[in-house]
């Protein structure tokens, strides 16, 4: 299995609590956006607990405070997932069910085909984003980098409508 995957984590502020009438449009789709995800091209791993999906992780101190990890073949099948499938129609309406962070919210990094990251390293790669910016080690849809060897940074992968600055 030579080459690279692309991994990925974004961490969102829940409103309330998850079993509150604010967040029922989101846990209501989370069984479907999770299965759309799985099934999609490209598709390697998502970071789920038993229940299937992520909700009940806590990889940081606050409670409140949701991670989403996943690796995917390339960059482009995670954008096509992102942006160009139903998944788009849940993230059109993430300000109904979480904050705006004044933070980096998402960290995209390649790592060797085969492997899975780790919530430790997750962590580590959102506050070198947060630190440096975008770089090999940790970039995003709008300054990706190429895969090891190159880590030439390409142009943005998506446009800024989905995009929250920091």
């Amino acid at each position: 299995m030579p080459g690279h995957h692309l991994a990925q984590v974004n961490i969102a502020r829940l409103l309330a609590p998850l079993d509150s009438p604010e967040l029922a449009g989101f846990v209501a789709n989370l069984e479907r956006i999770n299965a759309l995800a799985d099934g999609s091209q490209g598709f390697v791993w998502r970071l789920q607990a038993d229940g299937g999906d992520a909700t009940s992780i806590r990889a940081f101190d606050d409670d409140w405070l949701l991670v989403n990890m996943s690796v995917w073949e390339s960059l482009e099948s995670l954008r096509d997932f992102v942006y160009n499938s139903r998944h788009v129609e849940v993230l059109r309406r993430r300000r109904e069910w979480f904050e705006r962070l004044a933070d980096v919210h998402l960290a995209l990094w390649w790592l060797p085909a085969g492997e899975l990251p780790t919530l430790d390293e997750a962590k580590r790669r959102l506050e070198t984003i947060r630190r440096l910016g975008p770089t090999p080690e940790a970039f995003t849809f709008r300054a990706p980098f190429e895969p090891p060897a190159g880590n030439r940074r390409l142009g943005p992968a998506v446009d800024a409508e989905f995009c929250w600055t920091a």
